[in-house]
């Protein structure tokens, strides 16, 4: 075991040349991050699973049931222990041979046994009330933590010249408001991953986890070897557009759709401007070519700019999904045919931002709306 943690805190790896471990322990005079600081995550995320239990029944619950929204869920299906098992133990989606045999082992036909399959598949999807619960939780901690780090990234100088990201690089002392930064967003997201275990195990069960494990990696990765700067920066560029998906699903859950989509138009128009425009220009900027001038390469500085790129072609990815959504809804709204150049000679009104706000959300596949 002692090799093994040898090896994988080699300090060639983690930290630039001529740097070592015993450079950055903590001292009278400055308190750098350590690794054994993310231990405090754990018990943390715990507390806010439990403070998050404790929201949704007693602010979001009644939030919900003032705006009428549904505690009922959907219809439940009729109990039967063959299809039951086959459920749970061979498919949720049985095929046309597999319906035939079941059709004549019940003596049912296939429309019915179909029905009762769609019927089980729905029970398994959260009730609307306690999806609304979900996101209004979602967005509170999204506007606090986002708020906090607005507050807190305005008065250091990194936000304003990203090159003091890597100035007296890795010696830059830990302060209080990175740590406690850190520390509740490493600890949020983890109560995440733990509360897929216990939440109604949703499709997207697998890839909602595989996107919480590579951000708790992110976050772990960027405090070890003090890329901490610029992981402010870049934890609360992404926290600004969740601001908004999250309130456009909780307008979307109480049947508010001119609100939902407004939200979401400016969801849209966000996400897109920061994570193609901002992230780009600002972060990757300075990942890339700013500290490669003030500190040159390293082991994890690749592997850092690497996980930074991969990210960024999500990003694209993701932005594509949205303007494919939107390019579907217009169309949808015979909005095709409009156009521009009549606009531009006053013959005919100009496409307005009423038609972007007609987005149907339920087309959109990148976040769930369920």
């Amino acid at each position: 075991m002692a090799g093994i943690l040898a090896w994988f805190w080699n300090e060639r790896f983690w930290l630039p040349h001529n740097v070592t471990w015993a450079d950055l322990k903590n001292t009278d005079e400055a308190t750098f991050p350590q690794a054994e600081d993310l231990y405090l995550a754990c018990p943390l995320a715990f507390c806010i699973f439990m403070i998050r239990l404790v929201f949704e029944r007693f602010i979001a619950r009644p939030c919900a049931m003032g705006l009428k929204i549904q505690t009922n869920g959907p219809q439940k299906a009729q109990p039967n222990a063959i299809l039951e098992k086959v459920f749970t133990a061979i498919t949720k989606h049985p095929d046309e041979k597999r319906l035939e045999g079941l059709s004549k082992q019940l003596d049912w036909d296939v429309r019915t046994i179909q029905r009762w399959f769609r019927q089980r598949r729905n029970q398994e999807k959260p009730s609307t009330l306690a999806r609304f619960c979900e996101s209004m939780w979602r967005f509170t901690f999204y506007l606090y933590i986002f708020t906090y780090g607005v507050r807190f990234l305005k008065k250091t100088p990194w936000l304003w010249n990203t090159k003091e990201c890597w100035y007296n690089y890795p010696y830059q002392p830990l302060t209080v408001d990175i740590h406690y930064y850190y520390i509740l967003e490493l600890s949020f997201y983890l109560s995440l991953l733990f509360s897929q275990f216990t939440d109604i195990r949703r499709k997207d069960f697998l890839i909602m986890f595989l996107h919480h494990v590579a951000t708790i990696s992110l976050i772990v990765f960027s405090y070890v070897n003090n890329m901490a700067r610029v992981g402010t920066l870049v934890m609360c560029l992404h926290d600004a557009a969740d601001v908004l998906i999250e309130a456009a699903k909780m307008a979307n859950y109480a049947k508010c759709q001119i609100l939902c989509n407004l939200l979401f138009a400016m969801f849209a128009i966000l996400f897109i401007s920061s994570r193609l425009g901002v992230y780009p220009i600002w972060i990757l900027n300075t990942t890339l070519f700013e500290s490669w001038e003030i500190i040159g390469p390293y082991p994890s500085w690749w592997v850092f700019n690497l996980l930074l790129i991969m990210l960024q072609l999500l990003h694209s990815f993701w932005s594509y999904l949205i303007v494919k959504t939107a390019c579907r809804a217009i169309s949808k709204g015979k909005v095709g045919k409009w156009n521009p150049l009549h606009s531009l000679r006053g013959k005919t009104p100009c496409f307005s931002c009423t038609t972007l706000l007609q987005l149907p959300l339920k087309y959109l596949n990148l976040y769930r709306m369920d």
